[in-house]
């Protein structure tokens, strides 16, 4: 008979079908809190693949990254994930809203990581939200009895971590490109990968960056000599989340009245840069598209800076271009490695719980952070921004410049919790928010009004998206 824990608190059954087929099987189980799911290790992640001949359902452990070319290896069969769509037509047939790790529910094979059963208790995914089911040994061998079992998911505390030195980036990259093109390497990697200069516009604006005469008038003069610049930052000052009273007739008027000019010189870098490469065609399903990540996190970097005292504020507008480029190695990723890039992307969609950069440091030996941290470095962008870039998934980095990594993973940190984003949620510690010298209440007050300026951080969205056309 099955045992429903904390049943004062249970507001959720198993639909009729499914608790007849368990109980068909000899399954028991337990019908838990998610909240209250056990470790890593003993929660079992269901991922339905599919390719031409049809579907396949994969069973494997959170603590592991499901490794879509050992599967495929494994089965024979170039497998990939379902769709969304079509994998929320098979649900609502069950009445779920989420995959169940219940092989009995799926006419389709299964291969359940071996490790599995080594476990004393299951916790697997009900296909409600936020409950799971709790299987001890016995009941989780009788669940899989019909299905294969195999060696396929990689440990997460396998995977190499980010280098100490920066200097390694290079190297980590180098060899990337040395195994995916299987070729002798120039001894240039410049050369080798042929990354193009850094924007003749945003040569110019970063030259007025460091020049202690550059006024509005120098600005404005480099801003109109790129007509499709000149009109987008006009766009930008002109959109809701500025609400500049009066019609903005010009540049200057954009630069002198609403957007200021350390702003403007942060604009158009991004935006020159922005059109060194274009979106890639592919992206994961699930994950924020790339501008609108870029304006919410560099918006939440710049309302946190705001709030930090002025004798621990960073540079604002170094602050706000490190959240504006923060993901510029994604763009750079589908640009050196563009068949590896379908296949990054059909793993992050595998493997939801596990960060982007830790699959592309499994896959390609180097992530879309050492890329372009690389890349800033290479084009002689402020140390701020390739640091910010570099260490923006680290928690802990307390070395030079750590104010502009740690806002950037602040912003994506509170961003994931709203939806925004990609990937499992980050965990804010203590420890950050004390470096930073910010409360957990001021931290939150600076993604809410973000949050609630939405509909006209849309608008900025669209400025960045219409200049990459």
């Amino acid at each position: 008979m099955n045992s429903l824990a904390a049943s004062e608190e249970l507001h959720a059954s198993l639909p009729d079908l499914i608790e007849k087929m368990l109980q068909q099987q000899g399954v028991s189980y337990e019908l838990r809190q998610a909240a209250h799911s056990g470790p890593a290790s003993r929660q079992v992640q269901a991922r339905l693949l599919c390719d031409t001949i049809g579907t396949v359902l994969v069973l494997f452990p959170k603590s592991h990254l499901l490794d879509l070319k050992r599967i495929s290896e494994l089965l024979g069969r170039e497998l990939e994930p379902i769709r969304e769509a079509q994998l929320q037509r098979i649900l609502a047939k069950h009445q779920l809203n989420r995959l169940p790790g219940l092989p009995i529910l799926f006419n389709s094979p299964c291969i359940f990581e071996q490790g599995l059963l080594e476990e004393a208790e299951l916790w697997l995914e009900s296909g409600l939200e936020g409950w799971c089911l709790l299987l001890q040994q016995d009941d989780a061998r009788n669940l899989v009895a019909k299905a294969s079992s195999a060696r396929f998911a990689v440990p997460l505390d396998s995977l190499q971590g980010l280098p100490s030195d920066p200097q390694q980036d290079r190297e980590d990259l180098t060899h990337a490109v040395r195994n995916f093109t299987a070729l002798r390497m120039r001894q240039r990697l410049e050369e080798t990968i042929e990354i193009p200069p850094l924007p003749r516009t945003a040569q110019k604006v970063m030259r007025l960056r460091v020049s202690p005469d550059a006024n509005i008038e120098d600005l404005t003069d480099v801003v109109e000599t790129d007509p499709s610049l000149a009109a987008q930052v006009v766009s930008w000052a002109s959109s809701p989340y500025y609400a500049a009273p009066g019609k903005i007739r010009s540049v200057e008027d954009a630069i002198g009245r609403v957007l200021g000019f350390d702003l403007v010189i942060n604009l158009a870098v991004g935006l020159s840069l922005g059109k060194t490469f274009s979106l890639p065609k592919d992206a994961p399903e699930g994950t924020t598209e790339y501008w609108e990540q870029a304006i919410y996190t560099a918006a939440v970097i710049e309302g946190l800076a705001k709030t930090l005292p002025r004798d621990r504020r960073p540079e604002m507008g170094l602050n706000y271009l490190a959240g504006l480029l923060h993901n510029f190695g994604y763009l750079v990723l589908a640009y050196i490695f563009p068949p590896y890039f379908t296949l990054i992307c059909r793993h992050i969609e595998a493997n939801p719980h596990v960060p982007a950069h830790l699959i592309e440091q499994h896959l390609l030996g180097v992530s879309r952070d050492q890329i372009g941290s690389w890349l800033m470095r290479f084009w002689d962008m402020p140390a701020e921004v390739s640091t910010a870039i570099r260490h923006q998934h680290d928690p802990d980095y307390a070395g030079d410049l750590h104010q502009y990594a740690n806002l950037v993973y602040l912003s994506l940190a509170l961003l994931r919790q709203r939806g925004i984003g990609g990937g499992p949620e980050m965990p804010i510690p203590q420890a950050l928010l004390d470096r930073l010298r910010l409360s957990a209440s001021e931290a939150t007050e600076a993604v809410d009004k973000v949050i609630e300026a939405r509909d006209a951080l849309s608008t900025l969205v669209k400025t960045y998206q219409q200049g990459q056309k």
